[in-house]
């Protein structure tokens, strides 16, 4: 199944110059979503993982049913301020300031093998955040997965030298 065609481009938003690439019809049909699902799996059998760290907010999304399906914990990398308990935060650059994200202290423990999952790589900044927040608690990253990728932003650059798989490039 090809997914872009479930990839809704919405220009203009959220601001003038801007093409929004939009994951709701790919959610919206269960068949493109389970085929999702599906790809991320076969990316991370095999990889003897322990532990999938979403990022927030639509990374939640795939990375819930792949850890149900691969049968291991699944942690949120949230953004700041979301998280009741004691945790690790890692502020990272954004085009105009900084933004945080953060994870619990207890998230992950040293030398657990953590597959970070989102649905899109950009510039990286919040992908590259997550990693150090993920070593930062002794966690070994895996690799990183993506539903899309944006190759002319350059992501890949700020998490290279880590495995990374985008099911769809745009």
């Amino acid at each position: 199944m090809d997914l872009r065609q479930y990839i809704a481009e919405v220009p203009d938003f959220p601001e003038p110059g801007i093409l929004y690439r939009d994951i709701t019809p790919l959610l919206q049909n269960p068949a493109a979503f389970e085929c999702a699902i599906d790809q991320f799996d076969r990316e991370c059998r095999g990889k003897d993982i322990d532990v999938i760290a979403a990022i927030d907010a639509r990374g939640f999304l795939f990375a819930a049913p792949l850890a149900l399906r691969l049968g291991v914990p699944l942690v949120p990398a949230r953004k700041g301020g979301k998280l009741p308990r004691p945790a690790v935060k890692v502020e990272y650059a954004l085009e105009y300031g900084t933004s945080v994200v953060e994870m619990h202290r207890d998230a992950v423990v040293q030398g657990q093998r953590v597959m970070i999952i989102d649905d899109l790589l950009a510039t990286g900044g919040t992908a590259a955040a997550a990693v150090e927040l993920i070593e930062k608690l002794g966690g070994v990253v895996v690799g990183l997965c993506f539903l899309i990728e944006l190759e002319e932003l350059g992501g890949r650059a700020k998490i290279d030298g880590y495995p990374i798989t985008s099911l769809i490039k745009f």
